[in-house]
């Protein structure tokens, strides 16, 4: 990408970390995703400062560069950065830049982001659920059981398998998986899409079923039995079955693309 005459073209992490200073708030948001991108580790505390930057907001009250800046730390996944997220989740006026907050401390993994994260769920005012809950059970926040469960009756279908996945992950109980499977046929196809995430996410036998059989493009398959095969292989307990059906299934898959 090339810019004005003021900036230089970005192409390597220093170059993105100036652009980032620069007037232009397209530029901005370009270099924040670059510096993700690239896993560039040196634009971490460019990436910091961003999150409080107060000269990208649109009309409707939004900060599109703090919300770039939080997905590419939870890109470069460097613990350096969980005070200044933790920070940022007290912005109350944008949702959508508390949900990339919160995906970019559940993708780090720093416990210190419990406490945080639990205050939000104790709140009155609305959260983004989903994202939230997902996060807890990657950090597997396993106390917050008896406040998720009741989220399994949410008026939203994304956060009830938000909760559904939570509590498979902590009891292995199916019922929880059927609750997650049943959305597969659902007709809004982002609901299938959200389902078969979660089911990737959580990656027991009856999941890989489910995914094969699914009405979703096979791209989205492969790439969700791919992530049960890493957790597969990743296990310390032996699932050389599974592990073989998964390899087969994905081979399957790729002469279909």
């Amino acid at each position: 990408m090339t810019t004005t005459n003021s900036v230089e073209p970005i192409f390597s992490p220093e170059t993105a970390i100036a652009a980032l200073s620069c007037d232009d708030n397209q530029i901005r948001y370009y270099a924040a995703w670059w510096l993700g991108k690239h896993q560039a580790q040196a634009g971490c505390a460019a990436l910091c400062d961003a999150l409080f930057d107060e000269k990208y907001r649109i009309p409707s009250g939004g900060y599109p560069l703090r919300r770039q800046a939080a997905r590419a730390l939870g890109q470069l996944k460097n613990p350096q950065a969980v005070p200044a997220l933790i920070a940022a989740l007290q912005c109350d006026g944008d949702l959508r830049l508390r949900e990339a907050v919160i995906g970019a401390l559940a993708a780090i993994g720093d416990k210190q982001a419990v406490t945080p994260l639990l205050n939000l769920l104790q709140e009155s005012q609305e959260q983004p659920y989903e994202a939230l809950i997902e996060a807890l059970a990657t950090l597997q926040v396993w106390s917050a059981r008896s406040q998720i469960e009741p989220f399994l009756n949410h008026p939203s279908e994304r956060v009830q398998c938000a909760a559904a996945r939570f509590l498979y992950l902590l009891t292995q109980e199916p019922q929880y998986i059927e609750r997650i499977v049943k959305n597969l046929n659902h007709d809004n196809m982002y609901l299938r899409w959200a389902a078969i995430f979660d089911l990737g996410a959580v990656g027991h036998q009856q999941a890989i079923e489910a995914i094969l059989a699914a009405k979703v493009p096979n791209s989205l398959k492969l790439l969700n039995l791919k992530r049960i095969l890493e957790a597969v292989l990743d296990s310390d307990v032996p699932q050389k079955e599974i592990s073989q059906l998964l390899f087969q299934k994905i081979d399957d898959l790729l002469i279909q693309l």
